[in-house]
Protein backbone atom coordinates (compact mmCIF):
# COMPACT_ATOMS: atom_id res chain seq x y z
CA UNK A 1 0.00 0.00 0.00
CA UNK A 2 1.17 3.24 -1.19
CA UNK A 3 1.77 5.34 2.24
CA UNK A 4 -0.29 9.20 2.79
CA UNK A 5 1.95 11.88 3.54
CA UNK A 6 0.41 12.24 6.68
CA UNK A 7 1.87 8.26 7.26
CA UNK A 8 5.56 9.56 6.50
CA UNK A 9 5.03 12.83 8.63
CA UNK A 10 4.69 10.13 11.50
CA UNK A 11 6.98 7.59 10.76
CA UNK A 12 9.58 10.54 10.26
CA UNK A 13 8.72 12.23 13.87
CA UNK A 14 10.79 12.67 16.75
CA UNK A 15 9.61 12.86 20.66
CA UNK A 16 6.75 11.80 21.96
CA UNK A 17 3.74 11.83 19.62
CA UNK A 18 -0.30 11.39 19.46
CA UNK A 19 -1.77 10.32 16.50
CA UNK A 20 -5.38 10.44 16.38
CA UNK A 21 -6.50 7.88 13.71
CA UNK A 22 -9.85 7.82 11.55
CA UNK A 23 -11.63 4.26 11.20
CA UNK A 24 -9.95 2.36 8.52
CA UNK A 25 -6.60 4.67 8.45
CA UNK A 26 -4.02 1.74 8.63
CA UNK A 27 -2.43 3.16 11.71
CA UNK A 28 -1.51 -0.35 12.32
CA UNK A 29 0.55 -0.33 9.07
CA UNK A 30 1.80 3.11 10.17
CA UNK A 31 2.46 1.82 13.45
CA UNK A 32 4.88 -0.94 11.87
CA UNK A 33 6.56 1.30 9.57
CA UNK A 34 7.43 3.79 12.07
CA UNK A 35 8.91 0.71 13.94
CA UNK A 36 11.02 -0.13 11.08
CA UNK A 37 12.54 3.32 11.13
CA UNK A 38 13.94 3.25 14.34
CA UNK A 39 17.07 1.33 15.10
CA UNK A 40 17.14 -2.38 14.95
CA UNK A 41 18.90 -2.30 18.26
CA UNK A 42 16.06 -0.35 19.87
CA UNK A 43 13.53 -2.06 22.25
CA UNK A 44 9.85 -1.80 21.25
CA UNK A 45 6.72 -2.24 23.01
CA UNK A 46 3.63 -2.46 21.35
CA UNK A 47 0.52 -2.15 23.93
CA UNK A 48 -2.32 -3.95 22.29
CA UNK A 49 -6.05 -3.17 23.00
CA UNK A 50 -7.14 -6.76 23.84
CA UNK A 51 -5.76 -10.50 23.52
CA UNK A 52 -6.97 -10.65 20.01
CA UNK A 53 -5.37 -7.64 18.49
CA UNK A 54 -2.16 -8.26 20.45
CA UNK A 55 -2.15 -12.03 18.59
CA UNK A 56 -2.94 -10.01 15.19
CA UNK A 57 0.15 -7.37 16.10
CA UNK A 58 2.71 -9.80 16.69
CA UNK A 59 1.88 -11.86 14.19
CA UNK A 60 2.28 -9.16 11.35
CA UNK A 61 5.34 -7.06 13.34
CA UNK A 62 7.24 -11.21 13.53
CA UNK A 63 6.28 -11.47 9.72
CA UNK A 64 8.34 -7.87 9.04
CA UNK A 65 11.25 -9.26 10.73
CA UNK A 66 10.61 -6.67 13.47
CA UNK A 67 12.23 -9.00 16.49
CA UNK A 68 12.50 -6.07 18.95
CA UNK A 69 9.14 -5.50 18.95
CA UNK A 70 7.13 -6.49 22.73
CA UNK A 71 3.96 -7.08 21.67
CA UNK A 72 1.51 -6.84 25.09
CA UNK A 73 -1.99 -5.89 26.91
CA UNK A 74 -1.85 -3.76 29.58
CA UNK A 75 -3.04 -6.51 31.72
CA UNK A 76 -0.87 -9.30 30.27
CA UNK A 77 2.15 -6.53 30.97
CA UNK A 78 0.78 -6.21 34.68
CA UNK A 79 0.40 -10.07 35.28
CA UNK A 80 4.29 -10.66 34.67
CA UNK A 81 5.05 -7.99 36.93
CA UNK A 82 2.36 -8.95 39.29
CA UNK A 83 0.92 -12.26 39.30
CA UNK A 84 4.14 -14.20 38.00
CA UNK A 85 5.98 -12.81 40.63
CA UNK A 86 3.61 -13.14 43.37
CA UNK A 87 1.22 -16.12 45.15
CA UNK A 88 -1.96 -15.16 44.20
CA UNK A 89 -4.36 -17.13 42.14
CA UNK A 90 -7.21 -15.02 39.71
CA UNK A 91 -10.56 -15.15 39.26
CA UNK A 92 -11.50 -14.58 35.87
CA UNK A 93 -14.97 -14.16 35.80
CA UNK A 94 -14.59 -11.97 39.05
CA UNK A 95 -17.29 -11.73 41.60
CA UNK A 96 -20.87 -11.56 42.13
CA UNK A 97 -23.26 -9.82 44.42
CA UNK A 98 -24.37 -12.61 45.99
CA UNK A 99 -20.86 -14.29 46.67
CA UNK A 100 -18.90 -10.66 48.39
CA UNK A 101 -22.13 -10.41 50.60
CA UNK A 102 -21.17 -14.23 52.82
CA UNK A 103 -17.24 -13.00 51.98
CA UNK A 104 -17.69 -9.76 53.64
CA UNK A 105 -20.09 -10.73 56.51
CA UNK A 106 -22.36 -7.92 54.68
CA UNK A 107 -25.16 -6.62 57.02
CA UNK A 108 -28.52 -5.22 55.31
CA UNK A 109 -30.92 -2.82 57.48
CA UNK A 110 -34.02 -5.65 57.50
CA UNK A 111 -35.16 -4.20 53.97
CA UNK A 112 -35.13 -6.37 51.26
CA UNK A 113 -31.73 -7.49 48.99
CA UNK A 114 -30.25 -4.27 51.01
CA UNK A 115 -26.93 -6.36 51.45
CA UNK A 116 -26.72 -7.52 47.87
CA UNK A 117 -27.69 -4.13 46.70
CA UNK A 118 -24.16 -2.86 48.96
CA UNK A 119 -22.44 -6.05 47.43
CA UNK A 120 -23.12 -4.38 44.20
CA UNK A 121 -21.70 -1.00 44.87
CA UNK A 122 -19.16 -2.23 46.81
CA UNK A 123 -17.93 -4.43 43.57
CA UNK A 124 -18.36 -1.14 41.42
CA UNK A 125 -16.69 1.05 43.55
CA UNK A 126 -13.41 -1.18 43.45
CA UNK A 127 -13.62 -1.39 39.86
CA UNK A 128 -13.64 2.41 39.73
CA UNK A 129 -10.98 2.48 41.73
CA UNK A 130 -8.92 -0.57 39.98
CA UNK A 131 -9.42 1.15 36.85
CA UNK A 132 -8.68 4.81 38.21
CA UNK A 133 -4.82 6.72 39.16
CA UNK A 134 -5.23 7.03 43.09
CA UNK A 135 -3.61 6.16 45.44
CA UNK A 136 -6.41 5.37 48.02
CA UNK A 137 -10.26 4.37 47.34
CA UNK A 138 -11.44 7.69 49.65
CA UNK A 139 -9.84 9.91 47.05
CA UNK A 140 -13.06 8.48 44.49
CA UNK A 141 -16.17 10.20 45.35
CA UNK A 142 -18.36 6.95 44.03
CA UNK A 143 -20.99 9.04 43.65
CA UNK A 144 -19.49 10.87 40.62
CA UNK A 145 -20.32 7.66 38.81
CA UNK A 146 -24.00 6.87 40.32
CA UNK A 147 -26.30 8.61 38.07
CA UNK A 148 -29.73 7.39 38.53
CA UNK A 149 -31.56 9.25 41.26
CA UNK A 150 -32.80 6.07 43.43
CA UNK A 151 -29.80 4.43 43.37
CA UNK A 152 -28.16 7.45 44.37
CA UNK A 153 -30.30 8.41 47.04
CA UNK A 154 -29.38 4.48 48.50
CA UNK A 155 -25.41 5.09 47.97
CA UNK A 156 -25.54 8.36 49.98
CA UNK A 157 -27.34 6.46 52.37
CA UNK A 158 -24.97 3.59 52.96
CA UNK A 159 -21.62 5.70 51.53
CA UNK A 160 -19.69 4.95 54.64
CA UNK A 161 -20.24 1.64 55.01
CA UNK A 162 -19.76 0.85 51.45
CA UNK A 163 -16.80 2.85 51.06
CA UNK A 164 -14.76 0.98 53.92
CA UNK A 165 -16.06 -2.75 52.65
CA UNK A 166 -14.99 -1.87 49.45
CA UNK A 167 -11.59 -0.95 51.13
CA UNK A 168 -11.67 -4.44 53.09
CA UNK A 169 -12.37 -6.81 49.96
CA UNK A 170 -9.36 -5.17 48.43
CA UNK A 171 -7.34 -5.90 51.61
CA UNK A 172 -8.38 -9.54 50.90
CA UNK A 173 -7.42 -9.82 47.74
CA UNK A 174 -3.74 -8.06 48.57
CA UNK A 175 -3.17 -10.54 51.47
CA UNK A 176 -3.79 -13.03 49.07
CA UNK A 177 -6.65 -14.39 51.29
CA UNK A 178 -8.94 -14.73 48.60
CA UNK A 179 -8.74 -14.65 44.40
CA UNK A 180 -7.53 -11.54 42.67
CA UNK A 181 -9.15 -9.73 40.00
CA UNK A 182 -7.88 -8.79 36.65
CA UNK A 183 -8.40 -5.25 37.51
CA UNK A 184 -7.03 -5.31 40.48
CA UNK A 185 -3.81 -6.71 39.48
CA UNK A 186 -3.23 -3.56 36.94
CA UNK A 187 -3.94 -1.79 39.56
CA UNK A 188 -1.49 -3.28 42.01
CA UNK A 189 1.23 -2.61 39.16
CA UNK A 190 0.10 0.97 38.62
CA UNK A 191 0.44 1.34 42.31
CA UNK A 192 4.16 -0.36 42.09
CA UNK A 193 5.30 2.71 40.02
CA UNK A 194 7.11 0.44 37.09
CA UNK A 195 10.13 1.09 35.58
CA UNK A 196 9.82 -0.23 31.93
CA UNK A 197 12.93 -1.22 29.88
CA UNK A 198 11.87 0.04 26.52
CA UNK A 199 13.34 3.01 24.31
CA UNK A 200 10.26 3.22 22.70
CA UNK A 201 6.59 2.41 23.45
CA UNK A 202 3.26 2.52 21.43
CA UNK A 203 0.00 3.05 22.86
CA UNK A 204 -3.00 1.62 20.67
CA UNK A 205 -6.63 2.48 21.14
CA UNK A 206 -5.82 5.09 23.26
CA UNK A 207 -8.81 6.85 23.44
CA UNK A 208 -10.12 3.62 25.72
CA UNK A 209 -7.59 4.09 28.29
CA UNK A 210 -7.95 3.19 31.84
CA UNK A 211 -6.35 5.66 33.87
CA UNK A 212 -4.47 3.65 35.61
CA UNK A 213 -2.71 2.32 32.44
CA UNK A 214 -2.61 5.82 31.24
CA UNK A 215 -0.61 6.96 34.84
CA UNK A 216 1.90 4.49 34.29
CA UNK A 217 2.48 4.54 30.06
CA UNK A 218 2.91 8.72 31.12
CA UNK A 219 5.73 7.89 33.84
CA UNK A 220 8.48 6.10 31.42
CA UNK A 221 11.49 7.87 30.47
CA UNK A 222 10.61 6.14 26.80
CA UNK A 223 9.65 7.93 23.86
CA UNK A 224 5.77 7.26 23.75
CA UNK A 225 3.36 7.43 21.12
CA UNK A 226 -0.77 7.39 21.29
CA UNK A 227 -2.44 5.84 18.64
CA UNK A 228 -6.41 6.25 18.81
CA UNK A 229 -9.54 7.81 17.28
CA UNK A 230 -11.19 10.65 19.35
CA UNK A 231 -14.62 9.66 18.16
CA UNK A 232 -14.39 6.32 19.26
CA UNK A 233 -14.18 6.29 22.48
CA UNK A 234 -16.77 3.66 24.18
CA UNK A 235 -15.81 2.57 27.15
CA UNK A 236 -16.06 5.13 29.92
CA UNK A 237 -18.62 2.89 31.49
CA UNK A 238 -15.59 0.89 32.02
CA UNK A 239 -14.55 4.32 33.29
CA UNK A 240 -12.27 4.80 30.03
CA UNK A 241 -9.99 8.09 29.31
CA UNK A 242 -9.58 9.55 26.10
CA UNK A 243 -5.90 9.68 26.18
CA UNK A 244 -5.48 11.72 23.17
CA UNK A 245 -6.92 14.46 25.29
CA UNK A 246 -5.01 13.95 28.29
CA UNK A 247 -1.68 14.01 27.28
CA UNK A 248 0.10 16.72 25.78
CA UNK A 249 2.20 15.90 22.94
CA UNK A 250 2.52 17.15 19.03
CA UNK A 251 -1.00 16.01 17.25
CA UNK A 252 -0.76 14.13 14.09
CA UNK A 253 -3.51 12.79 11.84
CA UNK A 254 -4.60 9.83 9.84
CA UNK A 255 -7.79 11.27 8.20
CA UNK A 256 -8.10 8.71 4.83
CA UNK A 257 -9.70 5.49 5.13
CA UNK A 258 -8.81 2.71 2.86
CA UNK A 259 -12.02 0.84 4.03
CA UNK A 260 -14.84 2.91 2.78
CA UNK A 261 -16.01 5.38 0.13
CA UNK A 262 -16.13 9.09 0.48
CA UNK A 263 -20.48 8.42 0.78
CA UNK A 264 -19.99 6.55 4.32
CA UNK A 265 -17.00 8.93 5.11
CA UNK A 266 -19.59 11.68 4.82
CA UNK A 267 -21.79 10.00 6.50
CA UNK A 268 -19.83 9.17 9.40
CA UNK A 269 -19.12 13.02 9.97
CA UNK A 270 -22.35 14.28 9.35
CA UNK A 271 -22.88 11.74 11.90
CA UNK A 272 -20.33 13.52 14.17
CA UNK A 273 -21.65 16.96 13.68
CA UNK A 274 -24.58 16.28 16.33
CA UNK A 275 -21.54 16.89 19.02
CA UNK A 276 -22.02 20.68 18.04
CA UNK A 277 -24.79 20.45 19.73
CA UNK A 278 -23.19 19.61 23.03
CA UNK A 279 -20.35 21.35 22.99
CA UNK A 280 -17.98 23.59 20.70
CA UNK A 281 -17.25 20.36 18.45
CA UNK A 282 -13.97 20.59 15.88
CA UNK A 283 -15.69 19.17 12.12
CA UNK A 284 -13.34 16.09 11.53
CA UNK A 285 -12.55 15.66 7.93
CA UNK A 286 -12.67 12.23 6.83
CA UNK A 287 -11.19 11.10 2.93
CA UNK A 288 -12.81 7.84 2.16
CA UNK A 289 -10.55 6.00 -0.11
CA UNK A 290 -12.26 2.17 -0.01
CA UNK A 291 -13.19 0.58 -3.16
CA UNK A 292 -14.94 -2.95 -2.14
CA UNK A 293 -17.54 -4.17 -4.09
CA UNK A 294 -18.29 -7.45 -2.27
CA UNK A 295 -20.96 -8.22 -0.06
CA UNK A 296 -20.33 -11.79 0.98
CA UNK A 297 -19.38 -10.77 4.95
CA UNK A 298 -22.29 -9.26 6.28
CA UNK A 299 -23.20 -8.07 9.87
CA UNK A 300 -26.24 -6.64 11.92
CA UNK A 301 -25.12 -4.09 14.20
CA UNK A 302 -26.62 -2.64 17.59
CA UNK A 303 -26.00 -0.60 20.44
CA UNK A 304 -27.54 -2.83 23.20
CA UNK A 305 -27.78 -6.79 23.82
CA UNK A 306 -31.38 -6.39 23.90
CA UNK A 307 -31.78 -4.53 20.48
CA UNK A 308 -29.51 -7.30 18.74
CA UNK A 309 -31.11 -10.12 20.24
CA UNK A 310 -34.69 -8.99 19.38
CA UNK A 311 -33.04 -8.23 15.89
CA UNK A 312 -31.84 -11.83 15.38
CA UNK A 313 -35.16 -13.10 16.56
CA UNK A 314 -36.92 -11.21 13.62
CA UNK A 315 -34.06 -12.92 11.24
CA UNK A 316 -34.45 -16.31 12.32
CA UNK A 317 -38.44 -16.47 12.68
CA UNK A 318 -38.65 -14.56 9.08
CA UNK A 319 -35.62 -15.89 7.06
CA UNK A 320 -36.41 -19.57 8.20
CA UNK A 321 -34.40 -20.62 4.93
CA UNK A 322 -31.28 -19.09 7.08
CA UNK A 323 -28.87 -22.06 7.89
CA UNK A 324 -25.70 -20.50 9.83
CA UNK A 325 -25.30 -17.03 12.02
CA UNK A 326 -22.88 -15.90 14.09
CA UNK A 327 -22.60 -13.76 17.25
CA UNK A 328 -19.45 -11.98 18.01
CA UNK A 329 -18.17 -13.22 21.15
CA UNK A 330 -20.34 -16.14 21.85
CA UNK A 331 -23.99 -16.42 21.37
CA UNK A 332 -23.72 -17.00 25.20
CA UNK A 333 -22.54 -13.79 26.28
CA UNK A 334 -25.69 -12.12 25.17
CA UNK A 335 -28.26 -14.21 27.11
CA UNK A 336 -25.87 -14.27 30.39
CA UNK A 337 -25.66 -11.17 32.89
CA UNK A 338 -22.47 -9.84 34.07
CA UNK A 339 -23.43 -11.43 37.42
CA UNK A 340 -24.05 -14.89 35.93
CA UNK A 341 -27.84 -14.29 35.32
CA UNK A 342 -29.13 -16.21 32.55
CA UNK A 343 -32.12 -14.93 30.49
CA UNK A 344 -33.84 -18.77 31.99
CA UNK A 345 -33.65 -16.99 35.01
CA UNK A 346 -35.42 -13.80 34.56
CA UNK A 347 -38.11 -16.35 32.94
CA UNK A 348 -38.59 -18.80 35.92
CA UNK A 349 -38.78 -15.80 38.42
CA UNK A 350 -41.77 -13.93 35.82
CA UNK A 351 -43.46 -17.48 36.00
CA UNK A 352 -42.90 -18.05 39.50
CA UNK A 353 -40.96 -21.51 39.56
CA UNK A 354 -38.19 -20.92 41.69
CA UNK A 355 -37.08 -24.14 41.70
CA UNK A 356 -35.32 -24.12 38.51
CA UNK A 357 -33.67 -20.59 38.85
CA UNK A 358 -29.88 -21.15 39.31
CA UNK A 359 -29.02 -17.84 39.66
CA UNK A 360 -28.68 -17.36 43.94
CA UNK A 361 -29.62 -13.96 44.15
CA UNK A 362 -32.43 -14.33 41.81
CA UNK A 363 -33.68 -17.17 43.75
CA UNK A 364 -34.70 -15.07 46.44
CA UNK A 365 -36.48 -12.59 44.47
CA UNK A 366 -40.32 -12.84 44.84
CA UNK A 367 -41.38 -11.40 41.73
CA UNK A 368 -40.29 -9.80 38.62
CA UNK A 369 -41.26 -6.50 40.32
CA UNK A 370 -38.99 -7.42 43.13
CA UNK A 371 -36.26 -7.51 40.65
CA UNK A 372 -37.16 -4.49 38.92
CA UNK A 373 -36.71 -2.54 42.25
CA UNK A 374 -33.10 -4.33 42.76
CA UNK A 375 -32.23 -2.97 39.16
CA UNK A 376 -32.93 0.70 39.99
CA UNK A 377 -31.15 0.51 43.30
CA UNK A 378 -28.13 -0.94 41.02
CA UNK A 379 -28.43 0.67 37.71
CA UNK A 380 -27.82 -2.91 36.37
CA UNK A 381 -28.73 -2.58 32.52
CA UNK A 382 -27.91 -6.17 31.45
CA UNK A 383 -30.90 -7.34 33.72
CA UNK A 384 -33.17 -4.49 33.24
CA UNK A 385 -32.77 -5.77 29.39
CA UNK A 386 -33.24 -9.23 30.26
CA UNK A 387 -36.52 -8.53 31.80
CA UNK A 388 -37.57 -6.80 28.57
CA UNK A 389 -36.60 -9.48 26.64
CA UNK A 390 -38.70 -11.68 29.13
CA UNK A 391 -41.80 -9.12 28.99
CA UNK A 392 -41.65 -9.54 25.23
CA UNK A 393 -41.40 -12.53 24.50
CA UNK A 394 -41.86 -14.53 27.56
CA UNK A 395 -42.18 -18.25 27.21
CA UNK A 396 -41.34 -18.34 23.67
CA UNK A 397 -38.03 -17.20 24.54
CA UNK A 398 -36.43 -21.15 25.01
CA UNK A 399 -37.59 -22.17 21.76
CA UNK A 400 -36.42 -18.87 20.15
CA UNK A 401 -33.10 -19.28 21.87
CA UNK A 402 -32.66 -22.68 20.19
CA UNK A 403 -33.61 -21.98 17.42
CA UNK A 404 -30.78 -18.87 17.07
CA UNK A 405 -28.28 -21.27 18.64
CA UNK A 406 -29.24 -24.44 16.16
CA UNK A 407 -28.11 -22.13 13.48
CA UNK A 408 -24.67 -20.82 15.07
CA UNK A 409 -21.92 -21.67 13.72
CA UNK A 410 -18.17 -22.04 15.59
CA UNK A 411 -15.50 -19.18 15.30
CA UNK A 412 -13.22 -21.15 12.84
CA UNK A 413 -16.53 -21.05 9.86
CA UNK A 414 -17.68 -17.31 11.05
CA UNK A 415 -16.81 -16.78 7.06
CA UNK A 416 -19.66 -18.75 6.69
CA UNK A 417 -22.14 -17.16 7.98
CA UNK A 418 -25.16 -15.58 6.34
CA UNK A 419 -25.40 -12.53 8.74
CA UNK A 420 -22.93 -11.78 11.92
CA UNK A 421 -24.98 -10.29 14.54
CA UNK A 422 -23.13 -8.02 17.18
CA UNK A 423 -23.44 -5.05 19.65
CA UNK A 424 -20.82 -1.96 18.81
CA UNK A 425 -18.50 -2.81 21.99
CA UNK A 426 -18.21 -6.37 20.51
CA UNK A 427 -16.64 -5.74 17.25
CA UNK A 428 -14.42 -3.11 17.74
CA UNK A 429 -11.57 -3.44 15.52
CA UNK A 430 -14.08 -5.48 12.98
CA UNK A 431 -15.11 -4.81 9.51
CA UNK A 432 -17.66 -6.47 7.18
CA UNK A 433 -18.90 -5.71 3.40
CA UNK A 434 -22.29 -4.87 4.69
CA UNK A 435 -23.18 -3.50 7.88
CA UNK A 436 -27.15 -3.15 8.92
CA UNK A 437 -27.77 -0.91 11.61
CA UNK A 438 -30.18 -1.53 14.21
CA UNK A 439 -32.73 1.06 15.55
CA UNK A 440 -31.51 1.67 19.02
CA UNK A 441 -28.85 4.51 18.96
CA UNK A 442 -29.57 7.73 19.57
CA UNK A 443 -30.69 9.58 16.80
CA UNK A 444 -30.03 13.97 16.15
CA UNK A 445 -33.68 14.47 17.38
CA UNK A 446 -33.47 12.69 20.65
CA UNK A 447 -30.25 14.97 21.36
CA UNK A 448 -32.17 18.14 20.70
CA UNK A 449 -34.85 17.22 23.21
CA UNK A 450 -33.17 16.45 26.25
CA UNK A 451 -31.92 19.79 25.91
CA UNK A 452 -28.86 19.30 28.06
CA UNK A 453 -27.20 22.13 29.75
CA UNK A 454 -23.92 23.13 28.29
CA UNK A 455 -22.16 23.16 32.13
CA UNK A 456 -23.42 19.33 32.25
CA UNK A 457 -20.22 18.20 31.61
CA UNK A 458 -21.21 14.67 32.38
CA UNK A 459 -23.97 14.53 30.95
CA UNK A 460 -22.56 15.90 27.87
CA UNK A 461 -19.98 13.66 27.99
CA UNK A 462 -22.38 10.72 27.81
CA UNK A 463 -24.27 11.83 24.94
CA UNK A 464 -21.08 12.47 23.28
CA UNK A 465 -20.25 8.63 23.38
CA UNK A 466 -23.41 7.93 22.74
CA UNK A 467 -23.15 9.50 19.23
CA UNK A 468 -19.33 8.03 18.68
CA UNK A 469 -21.26 4.55 19.31
CA UNK A 470 -23.23 5.19 16.03
CA UNK A 471 -20.11 6.46 14.24
CA UNK A 472 -18.08 3.06 15.25
CA UNK A 473 -20.77 0.85 13.77
CA UNK A 474 -21.59 3.17 10.61
CA UNK A 475 -17.59 3.09 10.08
CA UNK A 476 -17.36 -1.22 9.98
CA UNK A 477 -18.86 -0.86 6.74
CA UNK A 478 -16.10 -1.51 3.29
CA UNK A 479 -19.03 -1.20 1.30
CA UNK A 480 -22.82 -1.00 2.10
CA UNK A 481 -24.89 0.02 5.30
CA UNK A 482 -28.06 -0.56 5.99
CA UNK A 483 -29.79 2.49 8.27
CA UNK A 484 -32.85 3.35 9.79
CA UNK A 485 -34.21 6.26 8.45
CA UNK A 486 -34.70 8.32 11.74
CA UNK A 487 -30.80 7.43 12.59
CA UNK A 488 -29.90 9.54 9.45
CA UNK A 489 -28.73 12.99 9.08
CA UNK A 490 -31.37 15.34 7.98
CA UNK A 491 -30.56 16.49 4.41
CA UNK A 492 -28.32 13.63 3.42
CA UNK A 493 -27.90 13.27 -0.30
CA UNK A 494 -29.25 9.94 -2.01
CA UNK A 495 -26.28 7.42 -2.53
CA UNK A 496 -26.13 4.01 -3.93
CA UNK A 497 -24.23 2.79 -0.96
CA UNK A 498 -26.59 3.44 1.89
CA UNK A 499 -30.08 2.19 2.56
CA UNK A 500 -32.34 3.43 4.39
CA UNK A 501 -34.32 0.75 6.25
CA UNK A 502 -37.98 1.32 8.27
CA UNK A 503 -37.63 2.84 11.83
CA UNK A 504 -39.07 -0.31 13.71
CA UNK A 505 -39.03 -0.17 17.61
CA UNK A 506 -36.30 -2.65 19.01
CA UNK A 507 -37.08 -2.30 22.60
CA UNK A 508 -39.26 -3.90 25.20
CA UNK A 509 -42.42 -2.38 26.48
CA UNK A 510 -42.92 0.89 27.93
CA UNK A 511 -45.93 1.61 30.00
CA UNK A 512 -48.15 3.75 27.95
CA UNK A 513 -52.08 4.14 28.17
CA UNK A 514 -54.19 1.94 26.48
CA UNK A 515 -56.53 2.51 24.14
CA UNK A 516 -59.76 0.83 24.75
CA UNK A 517 -61.83 2.78 21.65
CA UNK A 518 -61.27 -0.72 19.61
CA UNK A 519 -64.13 -2.66 22.15
CA UNK A 520 -63.89 -5.68 20.77
CA UNK A 521 -66.44 -8.10 22.68
CA UNK A 522 -65.29 -11.80 21.14
CA UNK A 523 -62.68 -13.85 22.94
CA UNK A 524 -59.85 -15.77 21.45
CA UNK A 525 -61.91 -19.20 21.36
CA UNK A 526 -64.71 -17.01 19.03
CA UNK A 527 -62.25 -17.92 16.09
CA UNK A 528 -62.23 -21.41 16.75
CA UNK A 529 -66.32 -21.37 16.27
CA UNK A 530 -66.68 -19.36 13.29
CA UNK A 531 -64.81 -20.63 10.01
CA UNK A 532 -61.63 -17.84 8.66
CA UNK A 533 -64.42 -15.97 6.62
CA UNK A 534 -67.20 -15.44 9.02
CA UNK A 535 -64.44 -14.13 11.54
CA UNK A 536 -64.31 -10.92 9.43
CA UNK A 537 -67.73 -10.39 9.52
CA UNK A 538 -67.68 -10.55 13.37
CA UNK A 539 -65.17 -8.27 14.07
CA UNK A 540 -63.18 -5.27 12.49
CA UNK A 541 -60.26 -3.96 13.40
CA UNK A 542 -59.61 -0.48 14.42
CA UNK A 543 -57.21 1.89 13.60
CA UNK A 544 -53.09 1.77 14.73
CA UNK A 545 -52.82 0.63 18.18
CA UNK A 546 -52.13 3.35 20.80
CA UNK A 547 -51.39 0.52 23.40
CA UNK A 548 -48.27 -0.74 21.73
CA UNK A 549 -45.77 -2.13 23.85
CA UNK A 550 -48.71 -2.98 26.41
CA UNK A 551 -48.18 -6.85 27.82
CA UNK A 552 -50.15 -9.27 25.15
CA UNK A 553 -54.52 -9.11 26.15
CA UNK A 554 -56.74 -11.50 25.16
CA UNK A 555 -58.36 -8.05 23.21
CA UNK A 556 -54.98 -7.67 21.59
CA UNK A 557 -54.46 -11.31 20.61
CA UNK A 558 -58.34 -10.99 18.92
CA UNK A 559 -57.24 -8.35 16.90
CA UNK A 560 -53.99 -10.08 15.61
CA UNK A 561 -56.03 -13.38 15.24
CA UNK A 562 -58.37 -11.00 13.01
CA UNK A 563 -55.30 -9.16 10.62
CA UNK A 564 -53.86 -12.66 10.38
CA UNK A 565 -57.00 -14.56 9.25
CA UNK A 566 -57.39 -11.22 6.92
CA UNK A 567 -54.42 -12.25 5.20
CA UNK A 568 -52.33 -9.47 6.49
CA UNK A 569 -48.51 -9.32 6.22
CA UNK A 570 -45.99 -9.28 9.39
CA UNK A 571 -45.20 -6.12 8.50
CA UNK A 572 -48.07 -4.48 8.49
CA UNK A 573 -48.90 -6.20 11.65
CA UNK A 574 -46.01 -5.13 12.91
CA UNK A 575 -46.66 -1.29 12.01
CA UNK A 576 -50.09 -1.67 13.52
CA UNK A 577 -48.98 -2.90 17.27
CA UNK A 578 -46.05 -0.97 17.08
CA UNK A 579 -43.72 -4.28 18.20
CA UNK A 580 -41.48 -5.72 16.26
CA UNK A 581 -41.78 -8.26 13.35
CA UNK A 582 -40.22 -10.55 15.34
CA UNK A 583 -42.44 -10.37 18.75
CA UNK A 584 -45.63 -10.90 16.07
CA UNK A 585 -43.85 -14.02 14.61
CA UNK A 586 -43.68 -14.74 18.52
CA UNK A 587 -47.51 -14.24 19.32
CA UNK A 588 -48.59 -15.86 16.02
CA UNK A 589 -46.61 -18.66 16.89
CA UNK A 590 -47.81 -18.75 20.70
CA UNK A 591 -51.65 -18.75 19.77
CA UNK A 592 -51.23 -21.40 17.04
CA UNK A 593 -52.89 -19.35 14.46
CA UNK A 594 -50.53 -20.84 11.73
CA UNK A 595 -51.80 -24.26 12.52
CA UNK A 596 -55.69 -23.09 12.88
CA UNK A 597 -55.69 -20.69 9.85
CA UNK A 598 -53.05 -21.36 7.99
Amino acid sequence: MELTSEQYDIINSTGDIKINAVAGSGKTTTVIEYAKARPRDSKILYLAFNKSVRLEAAKKFSDCGLTNVTVETAHSLAYKHIVAKGNYKIRPQGYKSHEIVPLLGLQGNGEKHTEYIIANHVNKYVTYFCNSDKLKVQDLNYLDVVSDDVAKKFVTTFYNYIQNQSRLFLGKMDKGEIEITHDFYLKKFQLSDPKLAFDYILFDEGQDASPAMLDVFLKQKAVKVIVGDTHQQIYSWRYAVNSLEKADFKTYHLSTSFRFSQDIANLAMEILKWKSHLNDYKPLPIIGKGSNKTDKAKATLARTNLGLLLKAIEYVTEKKKVKQIYFEGNINSYTYADEGTSLYDVLNLSNGKHHLIKDVLLKQMRDLEDLEEYITKTEDGQLSMMVEIVKEYGDDIPAIIKTIKDKHVSNEEKDKAEMVFSTVHRCKGMEYDSVEIVNDFISEEKILKLKIDPQDLVGNAKLSEEINLLYVAVTRTKNEIHIPKSLMPENFPHSSQIHLTKSEPTKGRKETEHDDSQNIPASRSTFKQYPKEKAKLVLKVGEKNSGAYQPWTEELDDELTIMYCKGSDIKEMAEHFQRTKGAIWARIRKLELEDLYG
